[in-house]
């Protein structure tokens, strides 16, 4: 079926991407902010042209998962009407769902970046930069997908989950670009456990959410993800420049005459919460 192909070839682009290794900048190259746009026409290109760079080897993971995709599109109406019966959570699902809008997202990642210029952060200003580049990235891609989709969202009736009448519940927006942000803070700060979990529990939170609150479907929400993390990684791997040696470290932050923000995390204690740290 013809939706099915389309979950199977985004899919492809999603494990495409996770698969790009990363790049090594030159001395020589010009600053993220300078190439910002056209790095953006760079991943568009590789991002609609990955499902032809696929070859056999893929098939192991491809098969199962365009299978797995067309079962989940299939009960897609079946589960869609059981949490349509449930309204309890729908006001907790929409309230988290707006952390993961475009907007929020947007000025998250304008924040970070124009506080690491200001701080001489550059990895807080690479994160920020390349956050919005991802948002971009996702949106231009589940824009274009909603277009060729049209699927109709759960609650809009009788033509509810049917492809092709209009509607623009595939893939779930929301799912892909809060992935992408997530997916790059979580490999800038690859060192920093609480920061991964952070990011990809919210990520996950959102997603879920999108479900819960009846604006989308488990196969929207699945894909969107799966096209989110393709795509955070994917801006990672080809445009990072910032290495393990640079000023975010613990022990050069002690040294700044700047405020030093540290996640706490104890899972045995149960606490939660934020150092905040000043050296003058």
């Amino acid at each position: 079926m013809l939706f099915c192909a389309l979950g199977i070839s985004l899919l492809q682009i999603s494990f495409a991407h996770a698969q790009t290794p990363p790049t090594k900048p030159s001395p020589q190259t010009k600053s993220l902010e300078h190439e910002f746009f056209k790095n953006i026409l760079k991943d568009q290109k590789a991002i609609w042209t990955s499902p032809f760079r696929l070859d056999r080897s893929d098939a192991k993971w491809m098969v199962p998962s365009g299978l797995g995709l067309a079962a989940l599109v299939t009960t897609d109406r079946i589960t869609g009407d059981e949490i349509g019966e449930a309204n309890r959570q729908v006001n907790v699902s929409r309230d988290i769902s707006y952390i993961g809008s475009t907007y929020g997202l947007a000025a998250l990642a304008g924040a970070t970046y124009l506080i690491g210029r200001h701080t001489n952060n550059e990895r807080a200003r690479e994160t920020g930069l390349l956050s919005l580049e991802a948002l971009i990235d996702s949106g231009i891609v589940v824009g274009t997908l909603k277009g060729i989709s049209q699927r109709a969202r759960p609650l809009d009736g009788h033509e509810r989950s049917e492809f092709f009448d209009g509607g623009s519940s595939f893939p779930s927006g929301h799912s892909i670009e809060v992935w992408s942000v997530a997916t790059l803070v979580a490999h800038e700060y690859s060192k920093s456990r609480a920061v991964q979990v952070a990011a990809y529990g919210l990520a996950s939170a959102v997603s879920v959410a999108r479900f819960t609150g009846h604006k989308h479907y488990l196969s929207d929400v699945l894909v969107g993800s799966a096209l989110g993390y393709g795509i955070g990684r994917y801006v990672f791997n080809a445009h990072h420049t910032t290495d393990s040696t640079d000023s975010d470290t613990t022990e050069e932050l002690n040294h700044k005459s700047y405020p030093a923000i540290e996640p706490l995390y104890n899972r045995h204690l149960g606490q939660y919460g934020v150092a905040l740290t000043w050296n003058f």
